[in-house]
């Protein structure tokens, strides 16, 4: 596999598991022993958790898109950061529709082997996306 080729791959988890929620996806892009090490409270660090996962997202905002920031591939990684938006319409995480549309950035790395994503690391700026729902005041209400 080339690096171009890990990229596509990238790519096509954000089209397929993200955008078109295709759940048929996850067993042709992820490897059946795929470890998430993001480690969200309540989530498997497996393929199953994922799917666990982007379908809370998804419940959540209903309009839910990624934007694609940057994209930086060696070997066998790919660093990425996209920007995840929506309006939320359904709970998330505990917290009730606010209707409110919101805007976070999430950057991400996956490794992978065999044409397969099999571990992904994670970080999303949660404080910003809690301000923006109004369950953490930001610095300028707080004042």
């Amino acid at each position: 596999m080339t690096t171009q080729d890990n990229i596509s791959l990238f790519r096509r988890i954000i089209d397929e598991l993200f955008m078109n929620k295709n759940p048929e996806a996850f067993d042709e892009l992820l490897a059946p022993d795929f470890v998430e090490h993001e480690g969200v409270p309540g989530v498997p660090p497996t393929r199953d958790g994922v799917k666990q996962l982007l379908s809370g997202v998804h419940a959540a905002f209903s309009d839910f898109q990624v934007d694609i920031d940057k994209v930086v591939a060696q070997d066998d990684l790919v660093v990425f950061m996209t920007t995840w938006r929506g309006t939320q319409t359904g709970a998330f995480m505990g917290i009730p529709p606010t209707g409110k549309q919101v805007a976070w950035k999430v950057f991400d790395t996956i490794r992978v082997v065999d044409g397969k994503c099999v571990e992904h690391w994670g970080l999303m700026d949660q404080m910003s996306l809690m301000q923006q729902l109004g369950v953490i005041p930001t610095p300028e209400a707080a004042s």
